[in-house]
């Protein structure tokens, strides 16, 4: 971490060190993030923070409050607004920049938590440059992006990747657009991991859940309890 990065970490509020202690999964949409948490979960202990389910729901309020705030519409746009008549450029732009504030809200959720194990967060608004500052290394942090057929793959396959969950004038162009805004959104993360010196995983389809969650609990190493194995005590991972 820079100079700069160590001071903007003793700026953050952690009262139980629980934020310092995460690990963390950022990323492009479709990556597989939230199924390797929850593995982690299950196999190592850990708690899972699932940031897609809380920005929907638990920052709603809030997400209502600042639109409020800046003198904007307190409903929701007009969705041919947002996912037709908007290019997949600017959509990219306006969901980065919305991304500083909708950080600081996951961060009140997690400071919140209190675990004798690390707290595995994931989810695509997790961006490497807003967790940096909370690193002590960059083992803790690993980015995860869809390659472009993984990314067409999962649309076609997975029901909530292939449905905007919009009523639109142009559902076709609304889909597309919404492929190209999660692949300019993911490339952004791959730039920021790469600066930052955080570890990128392709995702292609060629590993399975399990192996890909096998991989990323590799990457974390020790910063991992060992995996669980009931009535089996084994010995600790050691370095890689």
């Amino acid at each position: 971490m820079t100079s700069h990065d160590s001071q903007a970490d003793s700026d953050v509020w952690d009262p139980f060190g629980t934020l310092r202690r995460a690990l963390w999964i950022g990323g492009g949409q479709w990556a597989g993030k939230s199924t390797v948490a929850r593995l982690l979960a299950l196999r190592h202990g850990v708690t899972a923070y699932h940031y897609d389910y809380h920005d929907a729901r638990g920052h709603n309020d809030r997400r209502i409050a600042r639109r409020i705030a800046r003198g904007e519409p307190a409903d929701e746009p007009d969705p041919d607004e947002v996912w037709v008549r908007t290019t997949p450029e600017e959509m990219a732009a306006a969901t980065l920049a919305g991304f500083r504030d909708r950080f600081a809200w996951a961060l009140d959720d997690l400071r919140a938590l209190v675990s004798g194990r690390p707290i595995v967060a994931e989810g695509w608004g997790l961006r490497p440059e807003l967790v940096a500052p909370l690193l002590d290394s960059p083992r803790r942090m690993v980015v995860m992006v869809p390659t472009a057929e993984f990314r067409l793959r999962q649309a076609r396959d997975l029901p909530r990747a292939g449905s905007l969950g919009h009523r639109v004038s142009d559902p076709v162009r609304a889909q597309a657009n919404r492929l190209a805004r999660d692949r300019l959104v993911a490339e952004d993360a791959v730039r920021g991991a790469h600066r930052l010196g955080i570890r990128v995983i392709e995702v292609d389809g060629s590993r399975d859940a399990s192996a890909m969650a096998e991989l990323v609990a590799d990457h974390f190493g020790d910063c991992l309890p060992e995996r669980e194995s009931p009535g089996v005590s084994r010995p600790g991972r050691g370095a890689r």
